[in-house]
């Protein structure tokens, strides 16, 4: 595995395609179908049978046959002997013959002979007749077998989200278990002495903990299962004891700081200790410039170390360990992305993109973003209502508003 120079910043497209490169997708396995809201199929769904399974009525009325009506009108009304019924799970006991009709129910079964409905609203029942005053045409208000799902059809293929849809066809189609790939294990580890919990507290100099939390919820929303989770203060020791117990159970290893190269920042020493080889250190990106990204040997849990700024970790690990954990459930949708017009003049880096937390609104000369206020990486709050970032290129000075950009859609942020 070759990594990339010590002294080079690796552009963010290519962090991310390195990441992605050595994403493995995750084994199969069953999920009973009450709880499979959120995963991912690992298996092409196909229908076993036609769905619906049997010619069936879009209405209440009567099941007759078209010939019998055909000369029927308001000044000739037809009238038509009623000789049972079909209601929804209680199919009809006979056939529909010449010049008679079957009451029916919406959603039951068509009886044998009868070709159209007649809706309840037009016609007239008289005891066990009924009166239509008009032609109707073969096939109306039928609803055929297979209108939705052929027999042996692809329904929903091998890497499909389960959403509320997506469960009601697999309930419809009789699939339990289901086949889904298992949620990547994740670990985050914050390293610092400043952070403590929401509740302990501060002594000088120190500030809440908000990593722990954002990451966490982040890789939940993403369909990882958070499996271990730590803070370690600023200690070398420490520091390789927690990387060690976060690497033996993961797929996935998120450390947020202590990924520098200060005197103090012991992340990178460990997990070279430790037997991880680095992949890339530090990308041409903001916020987010000391990311570093590594796999552990023996083809171990790929390890993303975050700079400790709340909103670095934050973008970095949307931005890049999101779609790991996509790719590791077999998703393979790229991120979502579109043009915009800036709202705001935006600072340009010389030698990074530039990810802009924005509002998106659609005008009438299309989408507009609007930045959601200071744009420091200690800022937290402005992500606070973010729906995607605009990217701002490289460039020497601002990009001034009523330019176009790329915006890319922040996932957690589409519901």
């Amino acid at each position: 595995m070759a990594a990339t120079g010590t002294d080079r910043l690796t552009p963010f497209e290519e962090a991310r395609e390195l990441i992605l490169a050595r994403a493995r997708r995750l084994d199969a396995e069953p999920v009973p179908l009450r709880e499979a809201l959120g995963r991912v199929t690992a298996a092409d769904v196909r229908a076993s049978a036609p769905v619906p399974g049997f010619d069936n009525s879009a209405m209440d009325g009567f099941a007759v046959r078209a010939a019998d009506l055909a000369g029927a009108g308001a000044a000739a009304p037809v009238t038509l002997v009623v000789v049972d019924e079909s209601r929804a799970g209680h199919p009809a006991s006979r056939p529909v013959g010449a010049g008679e009709a079957i009451a029916i129910s919406t959603g039951a079964v068509l009886p044998a002979g009868a070709d159209a409905v007649v809706m309840v609203e037009k016609a007239e029942r008289a005891g066990d007749t009924v009166k239509v005053a008009g032609p109707i045409a073969a096939g109306t208000a039928v609803r055929r077998a297979g209108d939705d799902v052929a027999a042996g059809e692809l329904v929903l293929p091998a890497g499909t989200p389960v959403g509320p849809a997506e469960l009601g066809v697999l309930a419809e189609l009789g699939v339990e278990p289901v086949p889904c790939r298992r949620r990547p294990r994740l670990a985050v580890v914050v390293s610092g002495d400043e952070l403590v919990g929401p509740t302990e507290p501060l002594a000088p100099g120190q500030i809440r903990d908000a990593n722990a939390h954002t990451l966490r919820a982040l890789a939940e929303r993403a369909g990882a299962e958070v499996v271990a989770e730590a803070r370690v203060g600023d200690d070398p020791d420490a520091t390789r004891a927690a990387l060690a117990a976060a690497l033996a159970g993961a797929d996935l290893v998120v450390i947020s700081g202590g990924i520098s190269v200060g005197a103090h920042d012991h992340v990178k020493g460990a997990l070279a200790e430790l037997g991880v080889e680095q992949v890339f250190w530090r990308i041409a990106f903001k916020p987010g410039k000391p990311t570093w990204f590594g796999v552990a040997e023996d083809d171990g849990p790929l390890v993303l170390g975050l700079p400790g700024n709340p909103v670095s970790a934050m973008v970095c690990f949307t931005l890049l360990a999101w779609p790991a954990i996509r790719a590791m459930l077999g998703v393979s949708a790229p991120p979502r992305r579109t043009v915009a017009i800036l709202d705001d003049e935006c600072e340009r880096e010389p030698n990074r993109l530039h990810a802009v937390r924005c509002r998106l609104a659609l005008h009438p000369d299309g989408w507009h973003a609007h930045s959601t206020g200071a744009q420091a990486s200690h800022v937290l709050t402005s992500m606070v209502g973010a729906e995607a970032v605009a990217l701002i290129p490289a460039g020497d000075g601002p990009l001034g508003a009523g330019e176009e950009v790329e915006v890319e859609l922040l996932p957690y942020a589409q519901g």
